[in-house]
């Protein structure tokens, strides 16, 4: 079997360096992989069309709506009925107040004068009703009595003057002048016995039923009067008609107040609600009994269930206004009032609050 003869050594170290010296100049450049740009390609192409995608969804989505509210609560401006000067106000603004606590005390010096006056006024009406009651006092019977007796006198006098007179005149001694006086002498004498006797039938009658009345009635018209004061003078005093907060202070000590003008205004923190006011197209799909959620930041931002319990409209001032001159229309502004779920006892009127409105419903 023949072997082929290795070659020499110094034969393999000569062409060594040939083939460490690369390539010929005559031999073809290797080729380059083109998977790695396409695939990036690919990527780029997907991430745009995510992009694209999530924001056409995104702008086809409802957008909430952030809508702002505040907190409200049964409010009582407490007004004087009568006018005066401020003298005291033991309360001040953020106090709490009891039911019938005074809040403020006004002074009237001319209506208290008045209110004595009334009441002199009474006195006198009673005392002449009881006058009246009582009748007649036997001295005034008396002495119409004594009249009657004095009148009859009188005419008895009067009738023997003109007896005489008469026999006188018809033998011619006495003049027909004389008769004549004579005549009316008798005849005013008797007029005098009879008014005589009429005063003193009225004294033994007493007063009628209508002068009772009359009197009756003076006594009712004085006791109208004594409590139409008293209830002004009751009113200088003011007090708080319901437990609640002093919320504002609308009058200082020694300012003249007329009835009328608010004094102070009390909240009552046990009926607080949440007031939004929304245009009628976001009222749409609302109703009573509804619940929200909403929060306020006055109160660290927190989630608080409400429940919309009035839907009303406002006045006709109160709406929102068309800005384009075609295509749109005016659109009236509701009160919508919600209600905490759960009583919130930090909850103060004027803590601003937001929900989040879907514009579709």
């Amino acid at each position: 079997m023949n072997e082929q003869a290795p070659l020499p050594q110094t034969k393999r170290d000569e062409a060594a360096p040939s083939l460490a010296a690369g390539p010929s100049p005559s031999a073809s450049p290797p080729k380059t992989s083109t998977k790695t740009p396409k695939a990036a390609a690919l990527i780029v192409s997907v991430t745009v069309a995510t992009i694209v995608g999530l924001s056409l969804w995104y702008l086809v989505q409802p957008q909430p709506l952030l809508v702002q509210g505040e907190a409200d609560a049964t409010r009582i401006d407490i007004a004087a009925r009568v006018d005066g000067r401020v003298e005291t106000r033991p309360v001040a603004r953020g106090e709490s107040v009891a039911a019938g606590q005074v809040l403020v005390t006004i002074d009237n010096p001319q209506l208290l004068t008045k209110l004595r006056e009334a009441e002199a006024a009474k006195t006198v009406a009673l005392a002449d009703l009881a006058r009246i009651q009582v009748g007649t006092r036997a001295e005034v019977i008396a002495q119409r009595k004594a009249a009657i007796a004095a009148d009859q006198a009188s005419v008895t006098l009067a009738q023997q003057t003109y007896d005489r007179t008469r026999q006188l005149t018809s033998r011619e001694f006495a003049s027909v002048q004389r008769l004549d006086e004579a005549t009316a002498a008798l005849d005013v004498a008797k007029r005098n016995l009879e008014r005589s006797k009429l005063a003193y039938e009225e004294a033994v009658a007493g007063y009628t039923a209508e002068e009772r009345g009359i009197a009756q009635a003076n006594v009712v018209k004085a006791e109208a009067a004594i409590a139409t004061l008293q209830a002004q003078v009751a009113e200088l005093t003011v007090k708080a008609p319901i437990a609640g907060q002093v919320y504002q202070i609308g009058a200082e000590l020694g300012e003249f107040v007329s009835p009328g003008v608010p004094l102070l205004s009390v909240i009552d923190l046990s009926d607080t609600w949440l007031r939004f006011d929304l245009r009628e197209d976001l009222v749409k799909g609302l109703k009573v009994g509804d619940r929200l959620q909403v929060r306020i930041p006055a109160l660290g931002d927190s989630l608080v269930p409400v429940e919309v319990r009035t839907i009303a409209t406002r006045g006709e001032y109160a709406g929102w206004r068309a800005t384009r001159a075609t295509g749109d229309f005016d659109l009236r502004t509701f009160e919508v009032r919600a209600y905490p779920v759960d009583r919130i006892a930090a909850l103060r009127p004027g803590m601003s609050v937001y929900v989040d409105w879907p514009r579709v419903r």
